[in-house]
């Protein structure tokens, strides 16, 4: 089971939806970076479960502990480990259905792969709980970058379903607004749509079913020459991580699949100098150019699919018995899981820039 990422920062996540604990081992970390962890905790608790009627009702305190890696709360420049303890599991919910194969989950796929010894409670290490590690790395690598080079990442809910939010202004990013973004539990430009999204949100609940829906995210301040081409593009890297969060489908940068209905006079960013600084009149690209950042803001839309965990009869099959079934899934779920998988996606954002930046400046640039 492939579970390290990374080059220069190396990340290896550990446990199980049901197990005692999950965390995450970070290594390669400078000494001598303090860290924030008031800050940690407050990206942790975006993430965290049980706070709203339209999440699960699984209460997760997602309080982390640090093993290993930090003194007086500054890196030593050896691994950091941090656990996250989980301390309200229903092992019960998935003992009947043991050997019954989830639409829409991992449970077929992982018990071959596994030869059935996998734990398939809540998902095992499927699970979207393996995602609060990550949240964890994000948050210290997110810290990181805006402390040092005022570098800022923040999303919102594009869309619920077939409800738009505004979208960002591809070239003119403020960073206030992405910082506001991250302050608000259901992150949107326009509030008027999170009062329709929730509604949906609810309703889907009501008819035991689940909505998915797109988050778009932005980065400002970063330099121009991060990443290379062709297998190191800066697109390659994060589409590597974000494709790891479970849920995800799909990932487009700058103006996406909506670039094939214009012409190359449209599309084309063109330049201009403004007090000495290089900048695009527009930004179709996305801020990267040949898999390099060119200075301008990165912007990017992830799809999130809808949970699949849902209480309507579906069809499925019984693995062991070899023979067609019914399934109704009992249990505490998501009617949506996108609010949730916001700080999710900006983690893993921060971390593969974390990851780009050492390797463009070397370990002394945070110093």
């Amino acid at each position: 089971m492939s579970n390290v990422w990374g080059k220069n920062i190396k990340l290896s996540i550990f446990g199980e939806s049901h197990g005692k604990s999950i965390g995450i081992v970070i290594d390669g970390l400078p000494a001598g970076i303090e860290l924030d962890l008031e800050y940690i905790n407050y990206e942790m608790q975006r993430r965290a479960p049980g706070k709203s009627k339209l999440s699960t009702s699984r209460k997760e305190k997602d309080s982390f502990e640090i093993l290993s890696g930090v003194f007086n709360n500054t890196t030593t420049g050896t691994p950091l480990c941090a656990i996250i303890c989980n301390t309200n599991q229903r092992s019960k919910d998935y003992k009947d259905i043991k050997n019954i194969m989830r639409p829409g989950h991992a449970d077929y796929t992982g018990y071959m792969k596994y030869s059935g010894f996998n734990d398939y409670r809540g998902g095992g290490h499927f699970s979207g709980r393996l995602t609060a590690p990550l949240v964890f790395a994000g948050a210290v690598a997110k810290q990181i970058l805006e402390k040092r080079r005022n570098i800022i990442i923040g999303s919102h809910i594009a869309s619920i379903k077939n409800i738009y939010d505004e979208k960002f202004d591809l070239v003119n990013i403020d960073k206030d607004i992405l910082k506001a973004l991250i302050k608000m539990d259901f992150p949107v430009l326009d509030s008027k749509k999170s009062t329709e999204m929730k509604q949906c949100i609810s309703q889907s609940k009501e008819d035991k079913d689940s909505v998915g829906g797109v988050i778009e995210t932005s980065v400002v301040n970063l330099p121009v020459g991060l990443g290379s081409p062709f297998f190191d593009s800066v697109e390659s890297e994060l589409a590597h991580l974000l494709f790891s969060i479970p849920a995800v489908k799909g990932v487009e940068f700058g103006a996406g699949f909506d670039i094939t209905k214009l012409k190359g006079s449209q599309v084309n960013d063109e330049f201009y100098i403004r007090d000495g600084i290089v900048k695009t009149h527009s930004n179709n690209s996305g801020g990267i150019l040949g898999g390099i950042t060119n200075g301008m803001p990165i912007i990017f839309r992830t799809a999130i699919k809808p949970t699949p965990s849902i209480g309507k009869l579906q069809k499925t099959i019984n693995i062991s018995k070899k023979e067609n079934t019914l399934l109704e899934i009992e249990g505490r779920h998501d009617p949506c899981i996108v609010p949730r998988v916001v700080p999710v996606i900006e983690a893993a954002t921060a971390i593969v820039l974390f990851d780009l930046m050492i390797e463009s400046e070397g370990k002394l640039w945070i110093s």
